[in-house]
């Protein structure tokens, strides 16, 4: 405990590097390069139908640090739906866990979708509610947030074949490997071994994609028909961000109310959901870098971007900023642009940023529990004629809308109470616009606002 080691010794390739001692983890000391021998961590929990809350065998779990980068192999839940993760650790000197060490998780299931996607997040989980379990010699953190809930496909998009296979490399783990042309393209994000898992992938002509910053892959040509597919594996091409291209661009902060800086995503167009405007970022595909808080004012880059067709989305995180919502002007259009291997390129105009309309409630932070008739509090435009409300599923589908929400006076905030169809059990999303003369001038922010309605 608290002597440096070498996390990938080996006795008959290196026999005098420095194991740890039977029992611990060969951990990384924050801030450094240096290792440190420490007690090891797990994540215990459950994964559920989160509608149902039966417990779903056969999970896979993968664990993320704080930038977003796998901890380790995945886990598989067993018949009760309990799994076991181990992960690494970010340590002090001495080999004890860091104080703001904190993960999230990823969930994938045979005909369920996976999480996070769509209007749901994933919250950070903190190593500081770890407790020492004396019998298995390990920290342990189990609470309410390392219980996974997933949500059932939509019947036409169950079923299919389960494609597995390696992300090859140095460093492989973290991949978003994407079955492109099959409809939906499925995805599964690779451990820290490139291992990965597509669940569903539907009949036809497929190509195995991976994306991930600083690894050019091979795409792999399979037939899908009626039998699970193995040995997949993504070879390398290129290997390192200064082998691969830059995407480069600029922002504009316009009236920016409480944001000050904001960041860039890069979304493969493969799984990209149109109607809620995001889909899954791939590892490192983000400015400023993994794990910073957004401090992008001006100019902005994305070193080591694979080939691909992507969507670039701007002020996408929760930073107090929206993209213009006007396209009638410059700089507020949703932008695509396709990155040739190797050659950098830029999206074809810079993003007008405007400040946000700021949720109240449901939704503020995380996912909110309600009644079957919520009520939508955000805030007041003063400059505003007219609101737009939405409210989206969890799969992105329009359920109601009202384009015609009084502007309010004398209020910080408006109140709007749904009026649509009955809601069934699940999480949805309200989205607010507000409108002068006709043109949008400002919104709610594209990860708040999320309730869950019974369940």
């Amino acid at each position: 405990m608290g002597q440096n080691c070498n996390p990938t010794y080996d006795p008959n390739e290196d026999p005098d590097g420095a194991p740890c001692a039977e029992g611990l983890a060969c951990d990384p000391v924050a801030g450094t390069e240096d290792y440190v021998c420490g007690t090891p961590l797990q994540i215990h929990g459950m994964v559920v139908d989160a509608i149902t809350l039966a417990p779903l065998p056969g999970a896979l779990i993968n664990g993320l640090d704080r930038t977003g980068a796998p901890l380790g192999l995945i886990a598989v839940s067993d018949e009760l739906g309990h799994y076991e993760l181990p992960v690494t650790a970010p340590r002090d000197p001495s080999g004890e866990i860091a104080a703001d060490a904190k993960y999230t998780l990823q969930g994938f299931a045979i005909d369920y979708q996976p999480f996070p996607s769509g209007i749901r997040v994933a919250l950070p989980i903190s190593a500081a509610e770890a407790v020492l379990d004396t019998t298995l010699g390990t920290y342990v953190i189990s609470n309410p947030g390392t219980t996974v809930g997933l949500i059932q496909l939509p019947p036409e998009q169950r079923g299919g074949v389960t494609i597995t296979g390696h992300v090859l490399g140095v460093e492989p783990g973290g991949a978003l490997v994407v079955a492109e042309g099959a409809t939906p393209a499925s995805y599964g994000v690779s451990d820290a071994t490139g291992a990965y898992t597509l669940f569903n992938v539907h009949d036809g002509a497929v190509n195995i994609v991976g994306y991930r910053r600083g690894l050019e892959l091979k795409p792999h040509s399979v037939s899908v028909a009626s039998v699970p597919l193995v040995d997949i594996d993504l070879e390398v091409v290129a290997e390192g961000v200064d082998s691969l291209a830059t995407v480069s661009g600029s922002v504009q902060l316009v009236n920016p109310g409480d944001g000050e800086a904001t960041s860039v995503v890069l979304v493969p167009l493969s799984v990209f959901n149109g109607n809620l405007l995001r889909g899954p970022v791939p590892f490192g595909l983000r400015s400023p870098d993994p794990g910073r808080e957004p401090d992008i004012k001006g100019e902005w880059a994305i070193r080591g971007v694979p080939a691909g067709t992507y969507k670039v989305l701007a002020a996408f995180e929760n930073d107090f900023l929206v993209r213009d919502p006007d396209l009638s002007i410059g700089g507020t259009s949703l932008q695509e642009l396709t990155v040739t291997a190797g050659q950098n390129t830029s999206p074809p105009e810079s993003f007008k940023i405007t400040g946000a309309l700021a949720v109240v409630s449901p939704g503020r932070d995380g996912p909110e529990a309600v009644d079957g008739m919520p009520v939508f509090v955000f805030e007041n435009d003063s400059s505003e004629d007219r609101y737009v409300i939405r409210v989206f599923d969890v799969f992105g589908e329009l359920i109601w809308e009202d384009t015609m929400v009084p502007g309010v006076s004398g209020s910080k905030t408006v109140e709007v109470p749904y009026g649509g169809p009955a809601l069934s059990p699940g999480y949805y999303q309200f989205r607010a616009i507000s409108v002068k003369d006709d043109s949008p001038i400002s919104a709610t922010e594209d990860l708040r606002g999320v309730f869950i309605v019974g369940g």
